[in-house]
């Protein structure tokens, strides 16, 4: 796979930035080449198949808990230098970073994702991405990774906007979703298959005492 560099002011990055601060939120249907979608899609696949992948929780710290009837993805957070598809959607990911700090003036510090597998059936009910007592999390950006999606396969994510309007996005893989982490509520509809996605947060610096 050759090497991926965008500058953080390619067109498609500006375009997103343009989005976020028109209407907070940013749907990109073709944002991956088809080849590294591919790739990113087999590691998640390989990660579930060898166990990798632990039942998500909700909550943060001490309150940490699995709760299925909340949410039902397994998970696993990414790390640089573990996988070449990983370290390239990573270097991408912060040339968009860069991007949304020189048109924002967000003061976004890093990215952190972990692969999210729904198996068919699991969901994850209504909620906002920023934690109550922690705003670190400032722009939410999911990338999917399912190859020939069907709306009938179901498992759109599911945006309640201003004006009560509510926007599903397809799971196709390829696409991106970015939003504001704090403004957005939102949810994952069930599927009747596998449903892979990246899920990720840009972050500020937190509000808490040093």
């Amino acid at each position: 796979m050759r090497a991926m560099h965008i500058p953080s002011d390619h067109p498609l990055l500006l375009r997103i930035v343009d989005d976020l601060a028109t209407h907070g939120w940013s749907q990109q249907n073709i944002f991956l080449p088809e080849a590294l979608t591919r790739a990113l899609a087999a590691e998640c696949r390989k990660r579930e198949a060898e166990g990798d992948l632990a039942p998500a929780a909700v909550g943060r710290g001490a309150t940490q808990e699995v709760r299925e009837g909340i949410r039902g993805d397994q998970i696993q957070w990414i790390e640089p230098g573990e996988s070449e598809a990983c370290d390239q959607y990573l270097a991408v990911m912060n040339s968009l970073r860069e991007a949304i700090n020189r048109g924002l003036f967000l003061g976004l510090e890093d990215f952190e994702c972990h692969f999210a597998f729904y198996p068919p059936g699991a969901f994850y009910r209504q909620h906002l991405d920023r934690f109550r007592d922690d705003d670190r999390r400032t722009v939410s950006a999911i990338i999917y990774l399912n190859e020939a999606w069907l709306p009938e396969n179901g498992g759109q994510l599911r945006m309640s906007l201003q004006g009560g309007v509510e926007h599903d996005v397809q799971p196709t893989g390829g696409c991106l979703v970015v939003f504001l982490s704090g403004d957005i509520p939102h949810e994952v509809l069930p599927a009747n298959r596998d449903r892979l996605s990246l899920t990720g947060w840009f972050r500020r610096r937190g509000n808490e005492p040093f």
